[in-house]
């Protein structure tokens, strides 16, 4: 009886294996990326299994959340009107990437901002914090990580005031990523009117888990009128430091017309978080003129037809003709990246990349050090950032292009995370990105590719073993 058991287990389980093998060689996703999880399966049988329904199944195609439903109740139709674009001010190849950003992500060109670049902890926090005290219609805050530290209630306590005062406070929270949040934080923020609602929370279903994909935005709106994005997390790491140091980020102040490309991706999530559809017109209130610029916010993730923000950085580094100059924690490419960053240094570009000397994952670490061989020997500069963790996720272009935002240059930003990114075109703006990426060489260590290729055997092996799980990262 017992072998007849064993008999139909085994026979059950080389079924499934077959089947999820199937469908997984069906969703035609990059080869290296099905022979990764083709790899885990056969030499992990149980385990490989269990980790591919939670972890390993495609939903960009099941639109989880469907802008297309969103799209046709949104009170302001997106439109790209290059009448409102001063071309002479970018080559066709800038101009160029503007119209793929409409057109695989729907972002919209808003012109004539006012842009401040945030580069310190402390300063960024003053920055947010000040523009909710003065918010006078609504709040709208959404970042992947909350701590449950001394930053993050000094944010709640705000919050709680303005939403006693009568102001509409609305939090989006990542499950995942703020999942050490205390029950008293939510009660509190609830309790005194703040709507509050977490992304994605996390059931377990074989086969229809969504844990792999995560909120990994930063966003803050305040009256329609203030907006904010980067890659900073409401944390006392970015102003107290941990264990690796202090960790320096990057994020971006706007008003302007741009502040209502980041009210709709807001609500956008909100809808999703809430079955909510929010449009009156007090969102979107009459915008200010500023300086003569452009800015598209565009956003990515699982639930985009296009992976939208890889192939704008992709674009945007083979526009250049002078010079690139990338922040990045996790370095991790694609192919399409990785070529992009080879075919631009040979073609004479300048070439820089700046990564941590160490970032808050060793598996991660190990990955990154097996790019940067191949980068070095094609001429690539690379630095390794030493006053604490570079978090940092920016990139400039030429004295006009600037990329700054949530997604890293890795696999998980391009596909598996919902992502939001500011595309400056402006040259004030570039500029200071300029300084602030030749401030931060002072604090790094240059590699040398002989060097680099002289290190230990057993590195380069742990290295390269690191290196086929990237896919799956």
């Amino acid at each position: 009886m017992n072998s007849i058991l064993v008999i139909l287990f085994i026979t059950l389980y080389i079924y499934t294996l077959i089947s999820t093998i199937s469908v997984l060689l069906l969703e035609n996703r990059n080869p290296a990326k099905s022979l990764s999880w083709v790899l885990v399966l056969l030499f992990l049988p149980l385990l490989g299994l269990f980790f591919y329904l939670i972890f390993g199944q495609n939903l960009r195609k099941q639109k989880i959340i469907s802008k297309k439903s969103f799209r046709w109740q949104k009170l302001h139709q997106i439109s790209l009107d290059f009448n409102k674009i001063n071309t002479s001010l970018m080559d066709v190849n800038q101009l160029n990437l503007i119209k793929m950003l409409f057109k695989n992500s729907e972002a919209s060109a808003y012109t004539h901002n006012k842009i401040e670049i945030l580069s310190e902890g402390k300063n960024t926090f003053d920055a947010m914090f000040d523009a909710i005290r003065l918010a006078e219609n609504h709040i709208h805050i959404e970042f992947f990580i909350f701590g449950n530290d001394k930053i993050s209630n000094i944010l709640r306590e705000l919050l709680i005031e303005k939403a006693k005062q009568g102001i509409r406070v609305r939090m989006i929270y990542d499950y995942l990523g703020s999942f050490f949040l205390s029950r008293l934080y939510l009660r509190t923020l609830r309790e005194s009117g703040v709507y509050i609602r977490p992304f994605l929370p996390f059931r377990l279903r074989l086969g229809r888990s969504k844990i792999n994909y995560r909120n990994h935005r930063k966003i803050l709106i305040v009256d329609g009128k203030i907006g904010f994005t980067g890659g900073l997390n409401v944390a006392d790491r970015y102003i107290f430091g941990n264990s690796l140091g202090f960790w320096r980020d990057t994020f971006v102040r706007f008003e302007g017309e741009v502040v209502h490309g980041l009210q709709q991706l807001f609500l956008m999530d909100w809808y999703f978080v809430e079955r909510k559809m929010i449009s009156d017109a007090k969102y979107y209130p009459k915008s200010k003129i500023f300086d003569s610029n452009i800015v598209q916010i565009v956003s990515s993730g699982p639930d985009t037809d296009w992976e939208s923000i890889m192939q704008g950085i992709a674009s945007a580094i083979m526009s250049a003709t002078k010079y690139v100059y990338i922040h990045t924690p996790y370095f991790i490419p694609n192919d399409v990246i990785e070529s992009c960053i080879l075919m631009s240094t040979l073609s004479g570009v300048d070439v820089r990349l700046m990564i941590p000397d160490r970032s808050d994952s060793k598996l991660s670490d190990d990955c990154t050090s097996s790019y940067l061989g191949q980068i070095l020997e094609a001429g690539v500069r690379v630095f390794k950032y030493k006053k604490g963790f570079l978090h940092s996720k920016a990139i400039v272009i030429d004295d006009f292009i600037s990329i700054v935002g949530s997604a890293n240059l890795d696999e998980r930003s391009f596909n598996q995370n919902f992502e939001v990114n500011a595309f400056i075109y402006d040259q004030n703006t570039a500029n200071e990105l300029k300084k602030l990426f030749m401030r931060d060489m002072d604090n790094c260590i240059e590699l040398d590719f002989q060097s680099w290729s002289n290190r230990k055997r057993s590195q380069k092996l742990k290295e390269s073993f690191a290196r086929l799980f990237s896919p799956l990262m």
